[in-house]
């Protein structure tokens, strides 16, 4: 799985301690999620998408081996 969380939070503006505090996770979450080193819940996966103001399948894509 890729994302965009690190494209779409710098579109905003964002820190990713503030990005973290917004959707309630460490910033270290964040970072980990922004290197593919971490695959979010379901959960966290849609309030990161609501903090950009996407749908969830515009910052998560599936690649072919997922």
């Amino acid at each position: 799985m890729t994302n965009t969380v690190k494209e779409e939070r710098l579109k905003k503006g964002l820190t990713q301690v503030q990005l973290a505090e917004l959707v309630g996770v460490s910033r270290q979450t964040i970072f980990s999620i922004e290197i593919n080193k971490y695959v979010p819940s379901v959960v966290l996966s849609i309030k990161l998408a609501k903090a950009f103001g996407k749908k969830v399948e515009d910052v998560f894509k599936l690649e072919a081996n997922d």
